[in-house]
């Protein structure tokens, strides 16, 4: 393929591709914090459970589990919240496809969240309960 047939908008490669990429994480990150409520919730809880997670966990199997269900909530929340960005900038009138496309993004965060909660709470009784 000639060079003439990428898209102008992809990226060349290389170390300063990384750079440019690291700073869109961090501009997508402080976008979260100050736009999404939901979010900043979740990492006010992230700042809770993260520290207690090595107090809780027995192994570093357990740590390493009840971390990354709290990370996992996270990740899942900020892909949510791109998906509602795109379907608001798509229309913002009532459109059946991206109410659902909402709908199940939003499913997707309460599965994350029933998981993690899940864990924890196994953890939490097999260590004070039995």
């Amino acid at each position: 393929m000639d060079k003439s047939s990428f898209s102008q908008y992809k990226s060349q490669g290389g170390v300063k591709r990384l750079f440019r990429a690291f700073g869109y994480s961090l501009k997508g990150l402080k976008a979260a914090l100050k736009n999404e409520a939901a979010f900043r919730q979740e990492c006010a809880l992230a700042v809770i459970l993260l520290p207690a997670a090595f107090w809780l966990g027995r192994s570093a199997t357990e740590i390493f589990l009840l971390i990354a269900s709290v990370v996992l909530v996270l990740i899942v929340e900020l892909i949510n919240s791109a998906i509602e960005a795109l379907a608001d900038t798509i229309s913002t009138a009532h459109h059946p496809l991206l109410g659902q496309a909402k709908d199940l993004g939003s499913a997707a965060v309460l599965l994350c969240l029933v998981l993690a909660g899940g864990w924890w709470g196994y953890i939490c009784v097999d260590r004070f309960l039995l």
